[in-house]
């Protein structure tokens, strides 16, 4: 392979663990997906770890496969954060700069961001992203890069999320256990975003909204700006609680059955050029979900397509839409996203979800399909992958690299993970270390 430098990201989700490696070729630039896999989440709820042991066996799964596929071990990645815990706020800096007669330089540029970074926060809180909105240089608004431009006052709006310190801690614990140096926390709403809109959209003002299992974020860009950040604790996991309760059936069979809804939406219509009759006996036919046939053995074995979409579904989706809206309202928001809403995530796929949301919304929506990237494409193109193919090009964006050149070999400390004795055996390495002279 030719010489280049790797880029990983990790996507920590309440129903899937997603490790993806690319590596990006030093000649041509390009980012080539080399290894991805997925891992059933353990451990987690609502996006956020209630059992360490149990998720850190999921990770290892997911970075072991894809560390096998990619034939190269992580020595660093960066990894998606959310839950409820997850907060934004908009804040400004001003400095004086530092050359009045001369030009504005990146360290001017570097203070006045930390000078918007210096909010309020207690001491539960930690920042996770600081990012530039725009800048004013002396009576000037709405630069977006001042870097050489003349001026004396320099002034910064920045958007900051921030994070429960100790989920955050938790989850830096898991890439810790792994052996794998943190590169950054990433915002999954932000990851997300960066995996599916176009900038064209980002200039207009647009919202993406990534619906995962536990949890949903929103992300607004209002000219290319991200404005506004927030997660509402209600995902795609509700509508399987829904279904179940509904009909009295267990989780595993309600999800069986929102998958199938969800897969079969495409063949709702009837063939072309058929009678009257034809087109009655397949709305007939297609209506009635035969359980048996989906490997469903509870006593319950037929029901109706229409009453478990209209009856069950679109109310809870509409649930979901109105929060968000109720959210872009309060923000001041509703109004200035005239390119509509952008939905990814594994709930963008369920069935009814794009109507409901133009319907709730009144807005324009579209589906997220993730972009950007080449090689093992093909499986990261549903909007199940928007958070993981975003969380590589923040990195391949921010610049974080890992040289491609040892070829994989089983870590050590990733086999250790797997053995029952692992935390005697840390306490006994603890123990020795500390007998060592210093």
């Amino acid at each position: 392979m030719a010489k280049g430098r790797l880029l990983a990201g990790i996507d920590i989700g309440t129903d899937k663990i997603c490790t993806v490696i690319a590596s990006q070729a030093e000649t041509s630039g390009l980012t080539n997906v080399i290894g991805v896999a997925t891992a059933q989440s353990q451990g987690l709820r609502k996006s956020q770890i209630v059992d360490l042991e149990e998720t850190i066996s999921a990770i290892t799964d997911s970075v072991e496969a894809a560390e096998r596929m990619a034939g190269y071990n992580l020595s660093s990645a960066f990894v998606s954060v959310s839950g409820v815990h997850i907060e934004s706020q908009n804040s400004q800096g001003v400095v004086a700069v530092s050359e009045p007669e001369g030009e504005i330089t990146p360290q001017d540029i570097d203070r006045v961001i930390e000078a918007a970074r210096a909010v309020a926060l207690p001491s539960s809180r930690e920042v996770i992203h600081v990012i530039p909105r725009d800048f004013t240089v002396d009576a000037q608004s709405g630069i977006k890069d001042p870097k050489g431009m003349t001026g004396v006052r320099l002034e910064a709006e920045a958007h900051i999320i921030t994070g429960a310190v100790t989920a955050l801690k938790n989850v830096y614990k898991c890439l810790d256990e792994l052996g794998i140096a943190l590169s950054g926390p990433v915002f999954s709403g932000l990851a997300s975003a960066t995996g599916v809109l176009s900038e064209t959209e980002k200039e207009l003002g647009v919202a993406c909204l990534d619906i995962g299992a536990g949890t949903t974020s929103v992300t607004v860009y209002v000219e290319d700006a991200l404005t506004y950040s927030a997660v509402i604790p209600v995902g795609a996991r509700n509508l399987t609680n829904d279904l179940a309760i509904g009909m009295r059936l267990s989780l595993a069979s309600a999800e069986k059955i929102k998958l199938f809804l969800s897969q079969t939406e495409a063949d709702s219509q009837p063939p072309p050029n058929a009678t009257a009759a034809q087109i009655a006996k397949f709305k007939k036919e297609f209506d009635t979900i035969d359980l048996k046939a989906l490997g469903i053995k509870e006593e319950t074995t037929v029901t109706s397509r229409r009453a478990l979409v209209d009856g069950i579904i679109r109310p809870r989706l509409k649930e979901i839409f109105q929060l968000v809206g109720q959210h872009l309202k309060d923000a001041g928001l509703i109004d200035q996203i005239p390119a509509g809403l952008v939905i990814a995530g594994g709930g963008a796929l369920t069935v009814a979800s794009l109507d409901m949301t133009k319907r709730t919304l009144s807005l324009p929506a579209r589906l997220g399909q993730p972009q950007g990237l080449t090689g093992l494409v093909d499986e990261l193109g549903s909007p199940l992958y928007a958070t993981a193919v975003g969380l590589i090009l923040y990195a391949q964006e921010h610049g974080a690299f890992q040289p491609l050149s040892s070829p994989r070999s089983p870590s050590l400390k990733t086999k250790i993970s797997h053995l029952p004795l692992k935390q005697s055996y840390q306490k006994l390495v603890g123990l020795v270390k500390s007998l060592l002279p210093g």
